[in-house]
Protein backbone atom coordinates (compact mmCIF):
# COMPACT_ATOMS: atom_id res chain seq x y z
CA UNK A 1 0.00 0.00 0.00
CA UNK A 2 1.05 3.53 -1.13
CA UNK A 3 2.80 5.12 2.59
CA UNK A 4 0.86 8.11 4.17
CA UNK A 5 1.64 11.86 2.62
CA UNK A 6 1.95 12.54 6.24
CA UNK A 7 5.50 12.56 8.60
CA UNK A 8 6.08 9.82 10.61
CA UNK A 9 4.51 10.96 13.79
CA UNK A 10 7.26 9.54 16.39
CA UNK A 11 9.64 12.21 14.94
CA UNK A 12 6.62 14.58 14.99
CA UNK A 13 6.46 13.53 18.39
CA UNK A 14 10.08 14.33 19.46
CA UNK A 15 9.67 17.83 17.76
CA UNK A 16 6.43 19.03 19.77
CA UNK A 17 9.05 18.14 23.34
CA UNK A 18 11.54 20.03 21.96
CA UNK A 19 8.76 22.63 21.24
CA UNK A 20 7.97 22.56 24.68
CA UNK A 21 11.31 22.66 26.09
CA UNK A 22 12.25 26.13 24.09
CA UNK A 23 14.96 24.39 21.43
CA UNK A 24 15.53 27.21 19.19
CA UNK A 25 15.05 25.59 15.64
CA UNK A 26 12.37 23.37 16.90
CA UNK A 27 9.22 24.90 15.68
CA UNK A 28 10.70 25.58 11.88
CA UNK A 29 11.59 21.94 11.84
CA UNK A 30 8.23 20.75 12.95
CA UNK A 31 6.89 23.15 10.19
CA UNK A 32 9.35 22.49 7.65
CA UNK A 33 8.67 18.85 8.21
CA UNK A 34 5.24 19.02 7.35
CA UNK A 35 5.59 21.35 4.36
CA UNK A 36 5.47 18.88 1.13
CA UNK A 37 2.99 17.04 2.70
CA UNK A 38 0.78 20.12 3.28
CA UNK A 39 1.54 20.84 -0.86
CA UNK A 40 0.28 17.37 -1.63
CA UNK A 41 -3.03 17.87 0.51
CA UNK A 42 -3.97 21.42 -0.98
CA UNK A 43 -3.25 20.46 -4.83
CA UNK A 44 -5.24 17.46 -4.69
CA UNK A 45 -8.22 19.92 -3.66
CA UNK A 46 -7.71 23.23 -5.01
CA UNK A 47 -9.75 24.05 -7.58
CA UNK A 48 -7.74 24.35 -10.78
CA UNK A 49 -9.91 27.46 -12.19
CA UNK A 50 -7.76 29.70 -9.27
CA UNK A 51 -4.42 28.55 -10.41
CA UNK A 52 -3.77 31.70 -12.51
CA UNK A 53 -4.89 33.84 -9.67
CA UNK A 54 -3.09 32.18 -6.21
CA UNK A 55 -0.43 30.39 -5.80
CA UNK A 56 -0.24 27.03 -3.87
CA UNK A 57 3.01 28.07 -1.86
CA UNK A 58 1.15 31.62 -0.86
CA UNK A 59 -1.62 28.75 0.92
CA UNK A 60 1.09 26.97 2.28
CA UNK A 61 3.16 30.18 3.60
CA UNK A 62 -0.50 31.22 4.95
CA UNK A 63 -1.04 27.70 7.06
CA UNK A 64 2.18 27.25 8.01
CA UNK A 65 1.93 31.56 9.77
CA UNK A 66 -1.52 30.52 10.93
CA UNK A 67 -0.15 27.27 12.74
CA UNK A 68 2.50 28.36 14.56
CA UNK A 69 0.39 31.07 15.86
CA UNK A 70 -2.13 28.93 17.32
CA UNK A 71 0.90 26.66 18.01
CA UNK A 72 0.72 27.13 21.89
CA UNK A 73 -2.80 26.40 21.78
CA UNK A 74 -2.51 23.05 20.73
CA UNK A 75 0.50 22.74 22.76
CA UNK A 76 -1.58 23.05 25.80
CA UNK A 77 -4.59 20.83 24.28
CA UNK A 78 -3.50 18.60 21.70
CA UNK A 79 -6.75 16.03 21.55
CA UNK A 80 -5.47 14.61 18.06
CA UNK A 81 -2.21 14.39 16.20
CA UNK A 82 -0.49 17.17 14.90
CA UNK A 83 -0.66 15.85 11.71
CA UNK A 84 -4.88 16.60 11.78
CA UNK A 85 -4.50 19.56 13.50
CA UNK A 86 -2.32 21.31 10.93
CA UNK A 87 -4.60 19.94 7.91
CA UNK A 88 -7.38 21.12 9.63
CA UNK A 89 -6.04 24.36 9.34
CA UNK A 90 -4.91 23.97 5.22
CA UNK A 91 -8.76 22.69 4.98
CA UNK A 92 -10.01 25.88 6.24
CA UNK A 93 -7.76 27.95 4.03
CA UNK A 94 -8.73 26.44 0.85
CA UNK A 95 -12.42 26.56 1.63
CA UNK A 96 -11.37 30.43 2.33
CA UNK A 97 -9.71 30.83 -0.96
CA UNK A 98 -12.10 29.29 -2.73
CA UNK A 99 -15.07 31.60 -1.02
CA UNK A 100 -12.93 34.66 -1.08
CA UNK A 101 -11.59 33.98 -5.20
CA UNK A 102 -15.15 33.81 -6.60
CA UNK A 103 -16.13 36.96 -5.08
CA UNK A 104 -13.66 39.09 -5.68
CA UNK A 105 -12.13 37.68 -9.25
CA UNK A 106 -13.80 40.62 -11.56
CA UNK A 107 -14.70 37.18 -14.09
CA UNK A 108 -16.62 34.60 -12.12
CA UNK A 109 -14.54 31.10 -12.43
CA UNK A 110 -18.09 29.66 -11.42
CA UNK A 111 -18.08 30.75 -15.67
CA UNK A 112 -14.90 28.94 -16.02
CA UNK A 113 -15.19 24.67 -17.07
CA UNK A 114 -14.59 23.04 -13.71
CA UNK A 115 -11.24 21.36 -12.85
CA UNK A 116 -10.07 18.60 -10.74
CA UNK A 117 -7.39 19.58 -8.36
CA UNK A 118 -3.66 17.77 -9.52
CA UNK A 119 -4.09 14.45 -10.03
CA UNK A 120 -2.94 12.24 -7.10
CA UNK A 121 -0.11 9.59 -7.79
CA UNK A 122 -0.69 7.06 -9.93
CA UNK A 123 0.24 4.56 -7.90
CA UNK A 124 -2.54 5.94 -5.27
CA UNK A 125 -5.10 5.51 -8.39
CA UNK A 126 -4.28 2.24 -9.52
CA UNK A 127 -4.37 1.31 -5.71
CA UNK A 128 -8.42 3.22 -5.89
CA UNK A 129 -8.88 1.58 -9.19
CA UNK A 130 -8.06 -2.21 -7.47
CA UNK A 131 -11.75 -1.65 -5.43
CA UNK A 132 -13.32 -1.96 -8.30
CA UNK A 133 -12.00 -5.10 -9.60
CA UNK A 134 -11.39 -9.07 -8.93
CA UNK A 135 -7.62 -9.22 -7.94
CA UNK A 136 -4.84 -6.71 -8.88
CA UNK A 137 -4.99 -4.24 -11.48
CA UNK A 138 -1.17 -4.99 -12.78
CA UNK A 139 0.33 -1.70 -13.57
CA UNK A 140 -0.06 -1.47 -17.70
CA UNK A 141 2.08 0.24 -20.34
CA UNK A 142 2.47 4.22 -19.45
CA UNK A 143 -0.09 4.63 -21.40
CA UNK A 144 -2.72 3.08 -20.63
CA UNK A 145 -1.96 3.77 -16.89
CA UNK A 146 -2.13 7.66 -17.46
CA UNK A 147 -5.70 7.24 -19.06
CA UNK A 148 -6.64 4.61 -16.57
CA UNK A 149 -5.53 7.53 -13.92
CA UNK A 150 -7.26 10.25 -15.78
CA UNK A 151 -10.57 8.24 -15.57
CA UNK A 152 -10.46 7.76 -12.39
CA UNK A 153 -9.50 11.04 -11.14
CA UNK A 154 -12.25 12.34 -13.91
CA UNK A 155 -14.93 10.02 -11.34
CA UNK A 156 -13.31 10.98 -7.82
CA UNK A 157 -14.13 14.64 -9.10
CA UNK A 158 -18.01 14.31 -9.73
CA UNK A 159 -18.80 12.71 -6.45
CA UNK A 160 -20.51 15.45 -4.27
CA UNK A 161 -18.31 17.07 -1.20
CA UNK A 162 -18.55 14.55 1.62
CA UNK A 163 -18.02 11.74 -0.34
CA UNK A 164 -14.60 12.83 -2.37
CA UNK A 165 -13.41 13.89 0.76
CA UNK A 166 -13.65 10.47 2.77
CA UNK A 167 -11.65 9.16 -0.43
CA UNK A 168 -9.17 11.56 -0.92
CA UNK A 169 -8.63 11.33 2.50
CA UNK A 170 -8.25 7.37 2.36
CA UNK A 171 -6.76 6.72 -0.64
CA UNK A 172 -4.19 9.78 -1.35
CA UNK A 173 -3.18 11.17 2.44
CA UNK A 174 -3.42 6.91 3.04
CA UNK A 175 -5.13 7.95 6.85
CA UNK A 176 -6.17 4.75 8.37
CA UNK A 177 -10.09 5.30 9.42
CA UNK A 178 -9.11 6.01 13.15
CA UNK A 179 -7.66 8.98 11.62
CA UNK A 180 -10.41 10.11 9.17
CA UNK A 181 -12.71 9.19 12.40
CA UNK A 182 -10.54 12.38 15.02
CA UNK A 183 -10.51 14.70 11.68
CA UNK A 184 -14.22 14.20 10.67
CA UNK A 185 -15.51 14.39 13.86
CA UNK A 186 -16.91 11.25 13.62
CA UNK A 187 -17.00 7.27 15.48
CA UNK A 188 -14.58 4.77 14.07
CA UNK A 189 -18.22 3.01 13.10
CA UNK A 190 -19.60 6.23 11.05
CA UNK A 191 -16.39 7.25 9.71
CA UNK A 192 -16.69 3.53 8.26
CA UNK A 193 -19.88 3.29 7.13
CA UNK A 194 -19.05 6.83 5.65
CA UNK A 195 -16.04 5.84 3.38
CA UNK A 196 -18.68 2.49 2.30
CA UNK A 197 -21.09 4.82 0.90
CA UNK A 198 -19.01 6.76 -0.85
CA UNK A 199 -17.37 3.44 -2.45
CA UNK A 200 -20.55 2.69 -3.10
CA UNK A 201 -21.18 6.43 -4.70
CA UNK A 202 -17.93 6.34 -7.15
CA UNK A 203 -18.76 2.71 -7.98
CA UNK A 204 -22.24 4.27 -9.84
CA UNK A 205 -20.48 6.55 -11.67
CA UNK A 206 -18.29 4.08 -12.32
CA UNK A 207 -20.62 2.35 -13.89
CA UNK A 208 -21.89 5.01 -15.91
CA UNK A 209 -18.51 5.74 -17.60
CA UNK A 210 -18.19 2.71 -19.78
CA UNK A 211 -14.94 3.16 -20.81
CA UNK A 212 -13.40 2.89 -17.60
CA UNK A 213 -15.82 0.17 -16.39
CA UNK A 214 -14.91 -2.27 -19.23
CA UNK A 215 -11.12 -1.56 -18.52
CA UNK A 216 -11.43 -2.10 -14.70
CA UNK A 217 -13.25 -5.71 -15.70
CA UNK A 218 -10.59 -6.54 -18.31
Amino acid sequence: MTKSIWPDGEVTAELLVNVRGGEPRAIDDLMDRHRDSLRRMIQLRLDQRLNQRMDVSDVIQDVLVEANRRLQDYLANPVIPFHLWIRQIAKDRIVDAHRRHRVSAKRSIDREQPQPGKGPPDQSTIELANQFRDGSLTPAAAAAQKELAAQIESAVHLLRDNDREIILMRHYEQLDNQEIAQALGLSEPAASMRYLRALKRLREIINSMPRLNDYLQE
